[in-house]
């Protein structure tokens, strides 16, 4: 049993330390940098360390674990409340140790180095994609300036190419140009998509958790290497709801006096995980709509009274907490349709 909790408040060069007793009671004040940061948490004995949850704790917590430091993040949200009066170094710290000496508190799991490499392959094709897009958008407004309508989506670059290339087109020269530079950086930006896209799949393949979440349809290299980056170990959610909220694939409540009043997607959660589950779930929804879906099950009575839209966050809601029961039990996806029909 330790007996010393140490917040530490992170920054680039300044950090700030707040030791107390398990009881609350204050033991040390401190603002060190960040050579002498280290070199202090080295001469405590072990100690409950806990930091707020922002870009570099995951380092810190690995290197902080090393020295025997049991470490905890939090989420900030969490902390601003215990914050008294003013917002400086040292309140954020004091703040940090009574959020988390509170029983009920939840802690974010800790991330390994390669959690967070797949974390950036992800975030790096998810950025050239918007940039992709943001120069698509760009070249799609010049030829509209000129009377050329193209409607959105890259299939239509090649349409777009042609209208830049035809000689009868009306494009003064150096628009021309112009387009002409526009049209190279999306290419180039298409390729490097495509070369990332091929590495998540091979990752994919290498992982047999990435393997086994693939099983389940609508899942793609992508989703299943997003939950195998962002999500934490699935044996520290209690069951699959518990998951699927932390995804923010639940309705925002507005329940008081005993009456539940339910409102829209909270949205709350892991956006990554929760917009590819819907995407994937969205077309299952329209490839189940084109035919027909097997009477008298989930899916079909859904469809039957309700927008599609709607039926695919559902979906989403399912196939988070189906996800959650096939990484703890082990098991690769089973249709519940088909085994019934068996």
């Amino acid at each position: 049993m330790k007996e010393v909790m140490i917040g530490v408040d992170l920054a680039k060069s300044v950090f700030q330390i707040h030791g107390a007793s398990m009881s609350g009671q204050m033991l040390f004040r401190k603002k060190l940098s960040r050579g002498q940061f280290l070199r202090f948490m080295e001469s405590q004995s072990a100690a409950v360390v806990v930091m707020e949850a922002c870009s570099s704790a995951h380092y810190w917590a690995r290197e902080l674990t090393t020295l025997g430091h049991e470490v905890k993040l939090i989420a900030p949200q969490y902390v601003r409340p215990f914050v008294k009066r003013q917002k400086n170094d040292a309140a954020d710290a004091e703040a940090i140790v009574v959020a988390a000496q509170r029983p009920e508190m939840r802690f974010v799991e800790l991330k390994t180095e390669d959690q967070q490499a797949r974390a950036v392959l992800f975030r790096a094709r998810e950025r050239i994609v918007r940039q992709r897009t943001e120069l698509m958008n760009a070249l799609r407004a010049v030829l509209y300036e000129y009377g050329h309508v193209v409607p959105l989506g890259l299939g239509h670059i090649k349409r777009m190419e042609a209208l830049v290339d035809d000689a009868d087109s009306a494009l003064p020269e150096l628009v021309r140009e112009e387009c002409s530079d526009l049209l190279a950086q999306i290419s180039e930006k298409t390729a490097r998509i495509e070369d990332k896209t091929k590495k998540i799949a091979g990752l994919a393949q290498q992982s047999n958790v990435a393997r086994r979440l693939q099983t389940m349809p609508g899942v793609g290299p992508m989703t299943a290497l997003a939950v195998e980056a962002f999500a934490p170990a699935m044996d520290s959610f209690k069951c699959g709801r518990y998951f699927a909220a932390w995804l923010g694939l639940v309705p925002r409540q507005f329940s008081s006096g005993g009456k539940e009043r339910l409102g829209r997607v909270s949205k709350a959660g892991q956006a990554d995980i929760r917009r590819l589950l819907i995407i994937g779930a969205m077309a299952r929804v329209s490839w189940v709509s084109r035919r027909s879906p097997v009477q008298g099950s989930w899916l079909a009575r859904m469809l039957a009274r309700k927008p599609r839209m709607l039926v695919a966050i559902a979906l989403a809601n399912k196939m988070a907490r189906r996800m959650w029961a096939m990484l703890t039990k082990q098991e690769d996806f089973c249709d519940p349709t088909l085994a019934v029909a068996a």
